[in-house]
């Protein structure tokens, strides 16, 4: 009887190690832990503003977003994946402060911010004040993927996107009467009074509506996104927190993923979507503690408003505002929901 030369030995030795490592990566990995949150913008909702007509097509178009991204998660699309997918639906509905629904500076344009983050390596890119580029979330993950950089502004990210050949269009793509009468009422009351005492004044969604994803695959992996048109009647190239990573934008495997929409001045002060998943990570606390702490008592102590959704790497899903309302839908293997107010 031969006996097993060493040599034979070891890659017996090796294979059995493969396939126990492979067992291990596989058990780690749920496929049926998969998930989605989405949000198009918090602000001074109402249910009397809205007809039955108009509620309706909100909600279609969340369930739209989230629906297909949840998709693309069950057929072992990753989570960055989804996230873009989400949030391009979302841009190229004229019902959202995002791409073609977005808002008009006070010259009468449109200035396009956006980000996007990864969680396993901590990788981002995110994209402000481009004019020309039809989905700003493609742009900034192109940023993220394609480039040496983390954060490109107007006419260089739009000069990065054409060498990327991603959809460019002309700005009037951007347009819609809608966001035209919200200029002309800003512009009116701006000529009488302070920003400070048009922020109380208005009663219209002038400075909120952006959009976003936070979503979590079956390879264990978070991503969040946002994107936005800003506020309304804008001026001197004024930049959110939308496309600011840890304030509008974060996403880390070890703790939560977090969009946020609301007052991007307050929320870049505070860092506030950073902040959510650092208390989740150093202080034990649940995302919905942690979003709490901040959107419901930090913030509004000082009056800064808006909102936030998060997303955890067990599929747990949160969300806050301190807003009237909040267009918001999530689904993951337990349940699904759709919600404005």
């Amino acid at each position: 009887m031969k006996t097993k030369s060493k040599f034979q030995m070891s890659k017996i030795s090796i294979t059995l190690l493969s396939l126990l490592l492979w067992s291990a990566s596989s058990a780690a990995i749920d496929s049926k832990n998969i998930a989605i949150v989405i949000h198009g913008g918090a602000g001074n909702i109402k249910a009397a503003q809205l007809s039955s007509e108009q509620e309706r097509a909100y909600k279609l178009k969340l369930e739209q977003a989230r629906n297909e991204a949840y998709a693309t998660l069950a057929n072992g699309g990753t989570s960055l994946d989804a996230v873009v997918k989400a949030i391009t639906i979302l841009e190229d509905s004229p019902l959202f402060n995002a791409g073609k629904g977005a808002v008009y500076n006070f010259e009468g344009r449109h200035d396009l911010d956006a980000s996007i983050m990864e969680g396993k390596k901590l990788q981002a890119g995110a994209v402000a004040g481009v004019q020309t580029v039809k989905n700003p979330i493609v742009l900034a993950r192109a940023v993220m993927e394609k480039s040496d950089h983390v954060f490109l502004a107007g006419q260089g990210a739009e000069a990065f996107a054409e060498q990327q050949q991603l959809s460019l269009v002309d700005n009037t793509y951007f347009n819609t009467e809608k966001r035209f009468k919200s200029l002309q009422k800003a512009k009116q009351s701006l000529l009488k009074t302070s920003w400070n005492q048009t922020d109380k004044d208005l009663e219209i969604d002038y400075k909120m509506g952006t959009v976003g994803a936070v979503a979590l695959d079956q390879y264990g992996n978070i991503a969040a996104g946002t994107s936005t048109g800003g506020r309304t009647a804008k001026r001197y190239g004024r930049i959110g927190d939308s496309p600011v990573i840890g304030a509008g934008t974060w996403a880390d495997n070890r703790s939560c993923g977090v969009s946020a929409t609301g007052h991007g001045e307050f929320f870049i002060r505070f860092n506030v979507a950073a902040d959510i998943c650092a208390r989740v990570k150093y202080q034990n606390l649940s995302i919905q503690a942690a979003a709490d702490q901040l959107i419901q008592q930090e913030l509004a102590n000082i009056k800064g408003s808006g909102g936030v959704i998060v997303l955890d790497r067990q599929g747990n899903i949160a969300y806050s505002f301190n807003t009237k309302g909040m267009y918001r839908a999530f689904k993951n293997n337990r349940e699904e929901h759709v919600a404005i107010y």
